[in-house]
């Protein structure tokens, strides 16, 4: 999803360019016009349609900082990569699974019907558009609250922050303290010099 040479950056920002490049780009960063998302049809999506396995050989954070600078929000797959799928969840993107019929009539309607649009609700759990079909997907509580109330790693060690200060302020007299070491060695315990031989 991101090609190896972007991964050295530490920031989130930025990476939206790098998505998909091998694939969007033509020598010289020139936009590939057969690359689907090179279509103005589909350009300013929010929810990307995706196939088995979404997001496998991508397990870096970079993978779903890419995927939500380029603006999605929403992906939806038949099935996706284990780490690929816990980072969406910590970089504020749902990942949506749906059986593998329903994906494909999703790309059905989205390559027949020009503007064509979907809405993924979150607290109901349901994806629809305005035809009238709608599916529903399956998200564990914690998962779904996370993502509602866009916490991440840090944010949910903060919720427990009171909890926190109170154990540092009760343990802080009883810590154990070590004075640092100055060893010394002695030189019987030295390594041996190099020795050259003839």
């Amino acid at each position: 999803m991101v090609p190896k040479q972007f991964l050295k950056a530490l920031t989130r920002e930025g990476f939206g360019r790098t998505l998909f490049y091998d694939w969007r780009y033509l020598p010289g960063e020139k936009p590939n016009p057969e690359f689907v998302l090179n279509l103005p049809r589909y350009r300013g999506a929010s929810i990307l349609l995706a196939r088995h396995n979404f997001g496998c050989g991508s397990s870096r954070e970079h993978a779903p900082w890419a995927v939500l600078d380029y603006g999605f929000r929403v992906v939806i797959a038949p099935s996706f990569a284990d780490i690929f799928y816990n980072n969406c969840f910590k970089n504020g993107i749902l990942p949506v699974t749906l059986p593998e019929e329903q994906v494909d009539e999703l790309f059905r309607r989205t390559e027949k019907e020009e503007g064509y649009s979907l809405t993924a609700d979150l607290p109901h759990q349901t994806v629809t558009d305005k035809h009238g079909l709608r599916f529903s997907f399956e998200l564990t509580p914690f998962r779904k609250e996370i993502l509602l109330k866009g916490l991440d790693d840090i944010g949910l060690s903060l919720r427990h922050e009171s909890a926190i200060s109170e154990f540092e302020k009760r343990a802080h007299p009883s810590a154990t303290m070590f004075e640092s070491v100055d060893v010394k060695i002695s030189p019987a315990a030295a390594p041996p010099a190099s020795r050259q031989t003839r």
